[in-house]
């Protein structure tokens, strides 16, 4: 009698990689809330720092770094659920996914920044609130060079599609890679894979990933990343405006 151990193995296998994808999209809808709220948060600081309600900005703020703990929590889930998902196999003991979950968890806190003011989104509502009375001037306390940085950093780790040559910010319809993160153009890419070369390796320069269609979607968080950055790119070029009628302004008093 055959044994029918393997394709039992296998359909385990595929019901955990199904589970997982479900629970990473559910998790990813919730950061992209999150992300969402952090949003409109930054908002609302800068319109109640133009009504110079700086107790209650400072309130926002501290709410902000609150959230920020849960926010980061879902971020550390949703790579383990990516990772747990891709590499576990059924075996002959009972896996306790609570356990495994919870010790994959700790090592990704481990190695995180343990401190909340080093985050890049509270860097992002400091200087917009900052920006309301004192654009284009250097943060209290902070260097040019941080300033900088934090008003260029993005999520995003590639700013235009590899295939297309469009902006990220242009795309019809945006698509991510689950394995690597680097986004695409979805018509270029799904093109891309149909071709005879039988390994799809991501067209980004230097990735060594190989592209397969399940893994290549529209995230919840991806639209939301790329709405921050549409409005990064206004607020700098709104910076820059004010910072060259200074200068202008300079030159006339000489």
């Amino acid at each position: 009698m055959a044994s029918t151990s393997a394709p039992r193995s296998t359909a385990v296998t595929g019901k955990i990689k199904t589970a997982a994808s479900t629970l990473y999209s559910d998790n990813q809808s919730l950061i992209a809330e999150i992300r969402k709220a952090f949003i409109m948060m930054k908002d609302i600081a800068v319109d109640m720092e133009r009504d110079n309600q700086s107790q209650m900005v400072k309130e926002l703020e501290n709410a902000v770094v609150e959230l920020l703990g849960a926010y980061e929590d879902s971020t550390h889930f949703s790579s383990v659920i990516h990772s747990v998902g891709d590499r576990c196999q059924p075996g002959a003991e009972f896996t306790n996914f609570k356990n495994l979950f919870e010790a994959e968890i700790a090592k990704l806190k481990a190695s995180s920044s343990a401190n909340p003011q080093n985050n890049p989104i509270i860097r992002q509502f400091r200087e917009a609130v900052w920006n309301v009375h004192h654009a284009g001037e250097p943060m209290a306390d902070e260097e040019q060079e941080d300033i900088v940085m934090t008003s260029t950093q993005c999520n995003l780790l590639n700013i235009t599609c590899p295939l297309s040559g469009k902006p990220v910010t242009e795309l019809a319809e945006p698509v991510r890679c689950v394995e690597c993160k680097h986004v695409y153009e979805k018509k270029a890419v799904m093109l891309y894979m149909r071709s005879k070369n039988t390994r799809h390796q991501c067209p980004v320069a230097g990735c060594p990933k190989i592209l397969q269609a399940q893994k290549v979607v529209c995230d919840p968080l991806l639209l939301v990343e790329i709405e921050e950055m549409r409005t990064r790119s206004k607020q700098n070029t709104r910076t820059e405006v004010i910072e060259d009628c200074t200068e202008l302004d300079e030159e006339d008093h000489d």
